[in-house]
């Protein structure tokens, strides 16, 4: 058995009229372009993770900043 109740020589089958429809040259190329889409949409993602790393340091750095000039106003109005 198959996927999903598809049997191997059907699969063959269908293989065998997509070539026949498309031909091999544009399917070689639409494999190429699809690598090449799925390479930069990793890549995207790992520079993503990277970015929103940084970015909660420094959030973390201005939170403590605000809180810290926050607490120096309240101690200079209650002197």
């Amino acid at each position: 058995m198959g996927f999903g109740g598809i049997s191997i020589w059907q699969l063959l089958i269908v293989l065998a009229i997509i070539i026949l429809l498309f031909g091999t040259k544009k399917l070689r190329s639409l494999g190429g372009d699809l690598g090449s889409a799925i390479k930069s949409f990793k890549q995207s993602v790992s520079e993503g993770e990277g970015n929103t790393e940084s970015k909660d340091s420094e959030s973390i750095e201005q939170d403590d900043t605000t809180h810290e000039q926050v607490t120096t106003k309240k101690d200079k109005h209650t002197s």
